[in-house]
């Protein structure tokens, strides 16, 4: 196991030094520093001395890999790359193209984020899961295909649409909620009810149509078929056996989505003013502050290959069979 993981944890700082290398040469090639300084001072008739201005200011008048002004290791260490790519590698994320410091936004956004985004995740989950064992105990009767039709409806609407029916019934409608908004404390939950509500209905259909499928795999397999001749019930056949072993598929959506959690959601973070970290990303993709863009997309790309190895380690658990050597 700890041979497994210390070659897993190789790979994946192999792939983010790929990552953080592709980006910044997409965000450099698509966008270079005169753009930049063009789109933060204001337009192209701007003064190519001001554009030289900005740039000295922020560090973007160097090189980007190699400096050939200098010698020796200053000449890759006087670059670009070093002084905004690399400190990344040690999650130091710099300061934005405003001056702001980027971790310190980070962290004061990350709260927001995580309070929206753990309700969603843990009762979605707990919802689906349900909704699926539901609809396979009822199979092949009426409830069970209007349950699938019912998932096949909310899996084919948009998000867009529960967002704006939500607040347009429960915020404009029937003043349950606000519309927008939020605050510190336990009063924020009044502001977290519509958007976790919406969460919740958004994954609903495609996630219970996914494990009701997974159910229905496991429940016509031999050892389903032992339990019920040894005189199980059909709710110990569901929850002590197909559920159980069911729960390798299930483990690699949940477990590795547990670190992404911390991202936040950008359309519901945006739409319902959310002071978290997608709404940052948002607001830094719109503000063309690609030093922002780039440090959440090396978080993004950090948070997922720890979820996935949190994932293939959950196996074990999950089931006995899986041993890694």
């Amino acid at each position: 196991m700890t041979v497994y993981i210390a070659r897993r944890l190789m790979y994946g700082v192999a792939i983010l030094l790929g990552v953080n290398l592709l980006t910044f040469v997409l965000f450099f090639a698509v966008n270079t520093p005169d753009d930049m300084a063009r789109l933060a001072i204001g337009g192209q008739r701007v003064s190519q001395d001001a554009i030289e201005k900005w740039k000295a200011d922020r560090g973007y008048d160097k090189p980007l890999f190699y400096n050939s002004e200098q010698e020796g290791v200053s000449a890759l260490t006087e670059t670009i790359f070093f002084d905004r790519s690399v400190p990344l590698l040690v999650f130091d994320f710099g300061f934005s193209d405003a001056g702001r410091d980027i971790g310190h936004e980070i962290r004061q956004r990350m709260g927001p984020s995580l309070a929206l985004a753990i309700p969603t995740f843990t009762l979605g989950l707990f919802v689906c899961v349900a909704f699926a064992l539901l609809l396979v105990f009822f199979r092949a009767t009426p409830l069970d295909f209007a349950g699938v039709v019912l998932c096949v409806v909310l899996l084919s609407i948009s998000g867009l649409f529960y967002i704006i029916a939500g607040q347009w019934l429960f915020a404009k409608v029937l003043h349950w909620v606000p519309y927008s908004g939020y605050i510190e404390g336990w009063g924020s939950a009044r502001f977290l009810a519509l958007p976790v509500l919406v969460g919740i209905l958004s994954r609903l259909g495609a996630e219970s149509r996914f494990y009701r499928t997974l159910f229905l795999e496991e429940i016509n397999k031999d050892y389903v078929r032992t339990a019920r001749a040894k005189g199980l019930s059909e709710r110990m056949v569901l929850f002590g056996h197909v559920l159980r072993n069911a729960m390798l598929p299930i483990l690699t959506g949940t477990v590795s989505a547990l670190p992404l959690l911390f991202m936040g959601s950008l359309i519901s973070e945006s739409f319902f003013g959310i002071p978290g970290l997608g709404s940052y990303t948002i607001d830094a993709i719109n503000a063309q502050d690609f030093s922002i863009v780039r440090a959440m997309v090396f978080l993004g790309s950090a948070l997922y290959i720890v979820g996935l190895i949190l994932a293939d380690v959950s196996y074990t658990f999950a089931d006995p069979r899986v041993r890694f050597e």
